[in-house]
């Protein structure tokens, strides 16, 4: 198994989606983005598993770690694909198993989105 260094990310180097909410309307376009976003955290199961790799040590976590949520494999496997489609969550196939993780990107993201404005 090798292992893969990952750069850190400054948080200036982060482009948030959307700015934050009190700042200004958003467009349709961030609207757009931003709602995809919440649906898929919309769910509480996705919320969870979405949690399950965020808190996990090391920042991923192996699907053998998170799947006990009270639904079955397969479903874990619907939810997961879900939070990958909304760019929430990237994946990782090592051997049989598949390795989850949030990017440090999406996280200042959704925090910058949530936050008050300057000045507001």
């Amino acid at each position: 198994m090798t292992t893969k260094v990952l750069p850190v990310l400054e948080p200036e180097t982060v482009v948030p989606c959307c700015p934050p909410l009190s700042e200004r309307p958003l467009t349709a376009e961030e609207a757009e983005r931003t709602a995809v976003m919440f649906k898929a955290l919309g769910d509480p199961v996705r919320l969870r598993l979405f949690s399950l790799v965020a808190s996990h040590e090391g920042g991923e976590a192996c699907v053998c770690d998170i799947s006990d949520v009270g639904v079955s494999q397969p479903t874990v496997s619907h939810h997961l694909k879900k939070l990958r489609e909304a760019g929430l969550l990237t994946s990782e196939r090592r051997g049989t198993w598949v390795y989850y993780r949030v990017e440090p990107p999406v996280l200042a993201a959704m925090g910058h989105l949530l936050t008050r404005a300057a000045g507001a």
